[in-house]
């Protein structure tokens, strides 16, 4: 009986093969909307987060000023390379801590200039940064202690300054010093803020602070926390260092902030999932309006196949078995539309995701949550027409014109 039933409702859907495809265009965009938006969302989180954790592992920025930003400093002290010793000397479950002082120059070499960041800061830095060479070495700690005119570049650098050429022992002028390319650092491309995080020149603290930026100001702290350890309880340590060695007073405010990459990638990739279930949940009401298309369009038919209908229920046909028919109809139709929406889906998250440059991250769980609630909508919206085609009476429904 199922398979005689399915076969009259697949012969009903291709005697009107347009008005079907009309039918299930609703719940075609309503399911291929939501696997789009969906997956389009679990990629720009896995975005966030990857491009997160490329700042560092179990990684905390410490900056001077009461918050993060431009104006954020409000005229606070700096820190200073000291600083960076007593927390490394001082606090458990640090790994790494790096000194950073950073500005902005034009280096010159191989006869062509770039505008890049000119950051100085010791061998922890690479560490604090998940940073790897490519080629060449590091710092030297004579090199470290006399400011030496060494430098490690990035590949935006390398790229735009020597083309296709390896830079390993050029020489590279930063504004009006010329230092020894001894390192090339692996690409790590954009960064969590948008930025370009090749597109940097790392020298020794001491040589950027003596001869570059003429002063000892330390503008930022990088502490790498060891695998396991609280990042509260580092936290309070350190900001209870800190205090002690600026010299604040039991009723001073910070004049320090300390920003956990951790927590602000789980903070910014709830928002991206708050955001996607939204957008989730607005393309899913186009599925409610496919559902009444089909509803609309199964009335019409049971109001053409009246005659059919009585003929059938004439000749013995039970209420159940028609019932059936047209519910099964009505199935088949939201089944076919959650078919082709979860094909339109896939392509178009393919696509969206190679033009947004985030990764394309298949969702099996979303994709059968989808097709299965369009096969609900069928029986859900098909159910009255069904019950109307049942429940006609055979003498009435023969003599219908």
């Amino acid at each position: 009986m199922w398979l005689n039933t399915l076969l009259l409702a697949l012969r009903s859907i291709r005697r009107n093969l347009m008005r079907s495809f009309l039918t299930i265009l609703g719940i075609v965009i309503g399911v291929s909307a939501v696997i789009t938006m969906v997956t389009l969302g679990n990629g720009a989180t896995m975005a966030i987060q990857s491009q997160i954790s490329g700042l560092g592992t179990n990684l905390l920025q410490v900056r001077p000023g009461q918050r993060m930003g431009p104006g954020g400093g409000g005229g606070a002290a700096a820190f200073r390379e000291s600083d960076a010793e007593a927390i490394a000397a001082q606090i458990g479950g640090v790994l790494a801590v790096a000194p950073e002082a950073r500005t902005g120059a034009t280096v010159v070499a191989n006869g062509r200039n770039w505008t890049s960041s000119v950051i100085g800061s010791t061998n922890e830095w690479l560490v604090t940064g998940n940073w790897t060479l490519g080629q060449g070495r590091a710092f030297t700690d004579d090199e470290l202690r006399a400011g030496s005119a060494v430098c490690l570049i990035g590949e935006t650098v390398r790229r735009e300054l020597f083309g296709d050429r390896s830079a390993l022992g050029e020489q590279l002028r930063v504004r009006q010093i010329s230092c020894e390319i001894v390192g090339l650092l692996n690409s790590k491309g954009q960064g969590a803020f948008g930025n370009d995080q090749d597109d940097m020149v790392l020298m020794p603290l001491k040589t950027v602070q003596r001869r570059i930026t003429g002063n000892t100001r330390v503008n930022t702290l990088l502490v790498s926390m060891t695998d396991g350890s609280d990042p509260a309880r580092v936290t309070s340590s350190l900001t209870q260092l800190l205090r002690e060695l600026r010299k604040l007073a039991d009723t001073d405010e910070n004049n320090f902030n300390v920003l956990d990459t951790k927590q602000l990638a789980e903070t910014l990739s709830g928002t991206t999932r708050v955001l996607t279930t939204l957008l989730g949940a607005v393309a899913a009401v186009s599925l409610l309006v496919g559902g009444i298309g089909i509803m609309n369009i199964m009335l019409v038919s049971v109001t053409e196949r009246t005659r059919e209908i009585g003929l059938r229920l004439a000749i013995g046909a039970l209420e159940r078995e028609v019932l059936l028919q047209f519910l099964i109809e009505a199935v088949v139709l939201a089944a076919l539309g959650g078919l082709v929406g979860i094909v339109l889906a896939t392509a178009a998250s393919i696509g969206l995701s190679a033009v947004m440059n985030v990764p394309y991250v298949f969702n099996p769980g979303v994709n059968l949550l989808s097709f299965v609630f369009s096969a609900g909508i069928g029986v859900v919206f098909g159910y009255f027409p069904a019950r109307r085609a049942a429940r006609l009476d055979p003498i009435d429904a023969l003599r219908h014109e």
